[in-house]
This record gives C-alpha cells, sequence and structure tokens, in this order.
C-alpha cells in the first residue's frame, strides 16, 4: 500500500529571493521535494543567459543544486532531501548567485513535499537514489547538464536490482555528435550510473557503478544513509566513488519500465529535454545548415525521422533507409559507415536526416539494411564472411514538431514481416 502523503502544498509568490518552507514529520522519513520553478529571461541556447541554478538546503544537510534547464517554463524539478529526523524543518530555496547565469532571473511557483518510509510504494527506489557531484569542469559553463534521473527495478539470477540512470545534457567528449544521432538516436547522453541489490531489510546487499571505460566495477565509497556519493570524472559521464565536490544533484528517479521499449523513451515522456539537448548544441556550434558535411556536426534535430526498433544482430549491424516521394534519392542513418549502424541487440534508436519540412506525407519507402561488422579476437578485428540482422519489431517512427515534441507514430513493421531476417548485404524495402 501507497502510504506517500502530500506533506506541504503552497503557491509561492513569484519571487528572485529565497523561499523557505516547513516541514513537520511525526517520525522519520526520506523526502522528495516536487519544487516548480521557472527562470524568466534565461535562454539555454544563449551564453550569459542560459538558466538559473537553485540551491537547496535542509537542516543538517548538505546543500544541493537544480539548473533550471526548461527556461521561463514552469517546471517541476523533482529532487530527494534524504531522510530527515521527526520535527519541524525548514529547507531554504534560492537563486544560487555564484552558479547561475547573469541574465537568468528565478521564480519559485510552488513546492510539494512527499515523504516515503519502508513498506511504502517507492521508498526502496527513493531511499538508494544516487547522490551525483557534476563533472569539475562544467559548473558555470552549463554543459553536460544532469537532467533526469531515472530508475529500473530488475531481476538478476533471481534476486531483485536496482538500476539507476542519468540522463545529461550532452557530452563533451566519447562519442561525436552525429555517431550519437545515428547510433542512439539523441545528442543526450544517458548513462546509467548505479546499481544495487538491496537484502530483506532493504540495505546494500551488493552494488556496483559504471566507471572509466564503461567498466562496471563495485561500490566501495561513502553513502549518506543509502544514498551513495557519485562524482562524474570522464568527458563522457562516468562516475566514481571519489572525486571534487562540485556541483551536487539530488534528482529524485521517475521508475520506469523500458522491458519493452528503448532507453529514449523517457525523453518522449519529457519533451523539454528534446529542446534543451537542441540548445546546448546551438550554444557549442554543434549545429550546421541541412546537407553540409561538417566534421562532427548535425542539422537541426527537427529535421530527422526518429526509428525505435527491436533488433538481433549476428556479426552484424542494421542502418534504416528513407525515400521521400518524387525523389530518387536514399538516406541513411549511418551516413555510409558501418561503425555508426546499429550493431547491439534490444530496444535501439536511430534517426535519418531529411530536408527542412518533411513530413509523414512525404516518406514514400522506410527500407532496412544490414552489414556485417568486424568481431575482436586477441584485441584484433576480423570480419566475418557474412552476418544475419533480424529487425523483431518497429515500435516508433516519428518526427519532433516546431516545439521538439515528439510526434505521431508515422510507420510500424507489418505484423506479417515480423521478426525480418535479413542476411548481410541485402536490403529490405517497405512503402508507406
Amino acid at each position: 500500500m501507497n502510504r506517500n502523503i502530500f506533506a506541504f502544498f503552497c503557491a509561492i509568490g513569484l519571487s528572485v529571493g529565497a523561499e523557505t518552507i516547513t516541514l513537520r514529520l511525526d517520525r522519520p522519513a526520506e523526502v522528495v521535494a516536487e519544487l516548480e520553478m521557472r527562470s524568466p529571461g534565461s535562454d539555454f541556447a544563449r551564453r550569459g543567459r542560459e538558466a538559473a541554478v537553485a540551491r537547496i538546503e535542509a537542516p543538517g544537510k548538505a546543500p544541493h543544486y537544480v539548473t533550471l534547464f526548461a527556461g521561463p517554463e514552469s517546471r517541476v524539478y523533482r529532487v530527494f532531501l534524504g531522510e530527515l529526523a521527526a520535527g519541524e524543518h525548514r529547507i531554504r530555496v534560492e537563486r544560487d548567485e555564484r552558479w547561475s547565469a547573469p541574465g537568468a532571473g528565478f521564480e519559485l511557483v510552488r513546492a510539494r513535499l512527499r515523504e516515503y518510509r519502508p513498506g511504502d510504494d517507492g521508498y526502496l527506489v527513493v531511499a538508494h537514489a544516487p547522490v551525483i557531484f557534476a563533472r569539475e569542469d562544467t559548473p558555470g559553463r552549463f554543459s553536460d547538464v544532469p537532467l533526469l534521473a531515472y530508475c529500473e527495478r530488475l531481476r538478476e539470477n533471481g534476486r531483485e536490482l536496482l538500476q539507476y540512470t542519468i540522463i545529461f545534457s550532452n557530452e563533451d567528449g566519447g562519442t561525436s555528435t552525429r555517431a550519437l544521432m545515428a547510433r542512439w538516436g539523441r545528442t543526450s547522453d544517458i548513462e546509467y550510473v548505479y546499481r544495487v541489490w538491496p537484502d530483506a531489510r532493504g540495505q546494500p546487499l551488493r552494488a556496483t557503478i559504471q566507471t572509466r571505460n564503461h567498466k562496471e566495477v563495485d561500490f566501495e565509497g561513502v553513502r549518506e544513509g543509502r544514498h551513495p556519493l557519485l562524482y562524474v570524472i570522464t568527458r563522457n559521464n562516468m562516475v566514481a566513488a571519489e572525486g571534487p565536490a562540485t556541483l551536487r544533484y539530488q534528482l529524485a528517479p521517475v521508475l520506469v519500465d523500458l522491458t519493452e521499449a528503448s532507453r529514449e523513451r523517457v525523453m518522449d515522456e519529457d519533451p523539454a529535454l528534446y529542446r534543451v539537448t537542441a540548445q546546448e548544441l546551438e550554444r557549442e556550434g554543434k549545429l550546421r545548415p541541412f546537407g553540409v558535411v561538417e566534421g562532427e556536426k548535425i542539422s537541426d534535430p527537427r529535421n530527422y525521422l526518429y526509428v525505435e526498433m527491436k533488433l538481433e544482430n549476428r556479426d552484424s549491424a542494421v542502418a534504416v533507409l528513407a525515400r521521400l516521394r518524387d525523389e530518387t534519392v536514399w538516406r541513411s542513418s549511418h551516413l555510409g559507415r558501418s561503425d555508426y549502424a546499429v550493431a547491439r541487440d534490444g530496444w535501439v534508436r536511430t534517426t535519418i536526416e531529411l530536408p527542412p519540412g518533411a513530413d509523414a506525407g512525404r516518406i514514400a519507402e522506410i527500407g532496412f539494411h544490414c552489414l556485417v561488422v568486424p568481431m575482436k579476437v586477441n584485441d584484433k578485428e576480423l570480419w566475418p564472411d557474412a552476418g544475419q540482422c533480424r529487425v523483431l519489431a518497429v515500435r516508433r517512427v516519428f518526427f519532433l514538431d516546431r516545439a521538439f515534441r515528439p510526434g505521431p507514430d508515422l510507420w510500424r513493421l507489418p505484423a506479417d514481416a515480423a521478426p525480418l531476417e535479413i542476411p548481410s548485404g541485402e536490403i529490405r524495402v517497405f512503402r508507406r
């Protein structure tokens, strides 16, 4: 039974100063604050106006921060305050002068606090949520900002585990921007950072983190209660159990089920994430005109067709193709590079760049191309003679609208065609 309650609700007059929220607890509880805030005058695409940064402080707790990336729009930012003792607590929320962009205002519109105790639905998800310290070179630059946390309940060898993932606004290192669009179907950086196996009492039985070079290692660092302290240490947002204490983020995770969806589906449910990632690309000079090859830049993300599919690859990778009506040109997700095709299994995303203004009515055909990819043997790349691709399902095909919201589904793989078996070197085409 979910015994969570709204501990506090208020409408606060628009303000650029500090606000204090009073909470009274009759017994200890993990507390999540749902703070509706906005940043008047801000624009994440413009230097000096990117966003306000809110500072949140509860008695006896280290201050933590929220970047108001949604800009002038009101948005509910969810943070966890940790376990608070019984009694009265005065929680302070204010614009942080040091880290906020000079041209970005701050308004706290409403605040709502939720209590979570053992036995409540979602208690363990909140109680084990990681504290994230931003990478040392990002505060003040509004780059690779932690935007959202989500949690999945998984099972391994019959035991439940909780896996926590952070969506960052981009990554400054690792995969290039155009490779991100080809292999992952987005320019945000989505990284699982922490996995924990709770015991019968909810205590961590074992825990791991994803660290440098995407290695999973046991977590042996510091916890506050059950919350692990994690530090972003690489330019592609891997974490470690120790590092510099920079801006501290305590994002309350959203519980999701991705057994029949790609991880990018979390962004579909929160379209502001598409907009802010595009704005960061614009500010960092990573956009170029349509049809131009300019290093690792991409064009406006609204020019792309987004495709979600479920794959099984055997020495292979899949590229998706599209042809517009009244054209003889086929455009591909992998840009002619086999290393940009999708070589992993499960639910995946990719994109195809199309001319500005292209819409559902202009798409004449969609194709799936199977390519051979090398395998590693003793650190050497060996090319198989052939591969085999299986497209098990196509769940989502859409454009972003002008406001960066995912549009309606345009096409699905016909039921009588699934699973689609494609030998390497072949292309299967479907008319719309």
